[in-house]
């Protein structure tokens, strides 16, 4: 464990590649992991949202984990997804599995069951008392039901220290203002969203946690380099040429739209596992016209 990880800068939610069979394609998620290495990316998150780690087994979350760890070698921190809708199911995960060279953790906010502030309140504190490692909270309402109001994330980060930030992906911006007005200052603000993450950094953010760099990982770590260093000039014109994928890729849903723009670049295949569904022929050629044109 890296004890100076902090979550700052640019960091990738990676995706999962499958084989045409529905398997792990290894292979393709070692292309991915150098292609973030040489894209200048600051760390590597595995098993978050855009991974599909709903569809994945308890034994191929953990070799995932032990992949991601043994490629990146030291050269990127990684960070690993965790989650649950039971606070003392989540603590015994926790407990029983080998983390050994993970940085810290990425915890989302229950689903479906849709607790209160004070319960989210309650929830994160218990896993910070059994965490090992560092936590980033995670809150995204639109998948999850439920909204870490800024007041509970501040609450969180003044009465632990485990907690060294938030991957914000509400898209309120008031919310992530009020979080970043009212946190202290080695609590990181990390965009949840590629296309907030130019102005999460200008109100103070620290980077993002992001979705298109798993394909276009040189201009996204640009982007954030050149917006931490205050080059907002540079960092706007990288914004704006990749402005028109920011939206496609979600267009039809995440992972789907990221996946058929890397597979346009011949990365991986492009297959999801069931209830996700490849995105349809129009967006991907939508996709694949708009990546060409912003690297021709």
């Amino acid at each position: 464990m890296s004890q100076e990880f902090t979550g700052s800068g640019a960091g990738v939610a990676l995706i999962t590649p499958f084989k045409k069979d529905f398997g792990i394609d290894y292979h393709a998620l070692e292309r991915v992991i150098e292609n973030q290495v040489k894209g200048g990316m600051d760390y590597l998150v595995a098993l978050g949202t855009t991974a599909e780690t709903a569809t994945l087994s308890e034994n191929e979350k953990r070799e995932v984990t032990q992949f991601v760890v043994g490629k990146s070698n030291g050269r990127l921190p990684v960070v690993v997804g965790m989650g649950g809708n039971c606070t003392s199911t989540l603590i015994n995960n926790i407990k029983s599995a080998n983390f050994e060279g993970v940085s810290a953790f990425l915890i989302v906010t229950p689903y479906y069951n849709k607790p209160s502030q004070e319960g989210l309140y309650h929830h994160f504190m218990e896993i910070a008392k059994n965490s090992p490692l560092p936590i980033i909270l995670y809150n995204v309402p639109s998948r999850t039901g439920v909204n870490m109001e800024a007041e509970t994330v501040a609450r969180l980060a003044a009465s632990s220290d485990k907690f060294i930030g938030v991957k914000e992906a509400s898209g309120i911006m008031s919310q992530l203002a009020t979080i970043e007005k009212y946190t202290h200052k080695n609590f990181n603000l990390i965009s949840g969203d590629d296309v907030l993450a130019l102005p999460t950094v200008t109100i103070g953010g620290k980077g993002v946690i992001s979705v298109i760099a798993n394909g276009l990982p040189g201009r996204l770590s640009s982007m954030i380099h050149k917006a931490l260093s205050n080059d907002f000039a540079g960092a706007t014109t990288l914004h704006l040429e990749m402005i028109d994928l920011f939206k496609l890729i979600f267009k039809e849903g995440n992972p789907g739209g990221v996946k058929a723009m890397m597979h346009c670049q011949g990365i991986i295949e492009n297959v999801l596992r069931l209830p996700l569904h490849p995105i349809s022929e129009g967006t991907y050629q939508q996709i694949k016209d708009a990546y060409q044109k912003l690297t021709s």
